[in-house]
């Protein structure tokens, strides 16, 4: 499977969210840290190992970054 992890910028940091999981958004003052607690969350509501996943840049616009959440649900 694959779903979109969206990370925006915004004054005091940065705010994550897969928005085809309900729920799972993070916040964080940096990139790198909103990135590594979304895929916690993810981990949590997906019940898979983060090693698991594959994650992949997709683009970035403006002051949102799409990555690509790349995981088998078995």
């Amino acid at each position: 499977m694959v779903v979109d992890i969206v990370i925006k910028k915004a004054i005091d940091g940065f705010s994550a969210e897969i928005p085809s999981i309900k729920g799972c958004e993070s916040w964080a003052h940096d990139e790198e840290t909103a990135l590594e607690k979304i895929l916690e969350l993810a981990s949590f509501y997906l019940k898979l190992p983060k090693d698991k996943f594959k994650l992949d840049k997709a683009r970035k616009e403006e002051d949102t970054i799409i990555y690509k959440l790349i995981f088998h649900k078995s």
